[in-house]
């Protein structure tokens, strides 16, 4: 199976009847951890995210409602019951992107925004915004690769590992992302949708 990913652009605040049934769609942990979010635009981020990731499950598998969750021990989730089905999620300030495999998969997306020349050449040894952006989701989509997050972001940027394949991805306008995979399957074609088709 081809590497099935998922984007959504969040060019406008949900509404309070939209995050109140998008919210509901959610496993319950992911509510109650949504309950302690101050900010409209991080919540909305949250809420989309797993709207998302079940509107691809149910595009790649009919599934209607999401298999219970479970937590890596740095707090990756994954499917309990279903070890044949990965996925991976990724937010960022006005998007979401979601990756769906047979194996682990890591996305990441993040918005290409103002960042220091010191902090470039610290962090990621480049010149520019938008390396210094795929210098970081590269490392990120590692890190949720592994499930081990900070762990791989705080390192070097280190060279390929065996078996290790990194996708940069054409989302949206402004955005970084990127897929870390061990699997020699390709990238289906990124799929786009907006707030209304998950209603």
């Amino acid at each position: 199976m081809d590497i099935q990913l998922f984007a959504i652009k969040l060019d406008r605040p949900l509404t309070e009847e939209e995050e109140r049934a998008l919210a509901e769609l959610m496993p319950p942990e992911r509510r109650e951890r949504l309950r302690r979010t101050k900010s409209a635009a991080n919540r909305n981020e949250h809420i989309c995210a797993y709207a998302a990731l079940r509107f691809g499950l149910y595009q790649v598998f009919g599934w209607r409602e999401l298999p219970e969750l479970a937590y890596s021990r740095y707090g990756k989730p994954y499917f309990a019951a279903r070890d044949d089905v990965h996925f991976n999620i990724s937010h960022t300030r006005g998007a979401v992107l979601v990756g769906i495999h047979d194996s682990p998969v890591g996305v990441d997306i993040e918005k290409i925004r103002p960042v220091s020349e010191r902090m470039m050449q610290r962090i990621a040894r480049v010149t520019t915004e938008k390396e210094f952006y795929e210098s970081w989701v590269r490392r990120e989509s590692r890190g949720k690769w592994a499930g081990n997050g900070l762990a791989a972001i705080n390192a070097a940027d280190s060279p390929t590992m065996l078996g290790e394949k990194f996708h940069f991805v054409e989302t949206f306008d402004g955005y970084a992302a990127c897929v870390c995979t061990h699997s020699t399957d390709e990238l289906a074609p990124l799929q786009k949708f907006r707030l209304e088709d998950m209603r």
